[in-house]
């Protein structure tokens, strides 16, 4: 009886200890949106459309060797222009940044040079596992007309 309490216990522990070990896996989420910036004005507006089945990519390079890659993912917007991506592990040394990679829309292909540079650490004082990364944008081919009437609305053209 003795030796099958001791097996029970010694299980019992080594399941605890691997539930112990997965749950302190670093994992994020990094989410965004993907717009097509109709007026080619580099913010999003109120006739900015977001895009369905662009694709982002999360790149982690290390800070001291900026060509070294140390994590890469990429992922498809939603109909509403989302996207999440996971990420395995701390990357408290490295630079992680969300870049476009490509646009459904041929009218609206242009990828602006943002980046959206997200911490994922958990050293960083953000108590979330989920990040969130500025708006990207393409640009559109011709800027709609619409695009006068925001220009007025912010003063940059009369």
């Amino acid at each position: 009886m003795a030796k099958g309490a001791v097996l029970v216990a010694s299980a019992l522990c080594i399941l605890a200890f691997a539930g112990f070990a997965h749950c302190h896996d670093e994992v994020f989420t990094v989410e965004g949106k993907v717009y097509c910036d109709t007026c080619r004005l580099q913010f999003v507006t109120k006739f900015s459309q977001f895009l369905a089945g662009a694709t982002v990519q999360l790149e982690c390079r290390d800070r001291q060797d900026c060509n070294n890659v140390t994590y890469s993912v990429e992922s498809l917007t939603d109909a509403n222009g989302h996207y999440g991506l996971p990420v395995y592990g701390d990357h408290e040394g490295e630079i992680c940044e969300v870049t476009l990679v490509s646009s459904p829309d041929p009218e609206c292909s242009e990828p602006t040079t943002e980046r959206a540079r997200v911490s994922l650490t958990k050293n960083s004082g953000i108590t979330s596992d989920c990040r969130y990364a500025n708006y990207l944008g393409f640009l559109k081919t011709d800027p709609i007309p619409e695009c006068l009437e925001v220009l007025r609305e912010l003063a940059l053209f009369s």
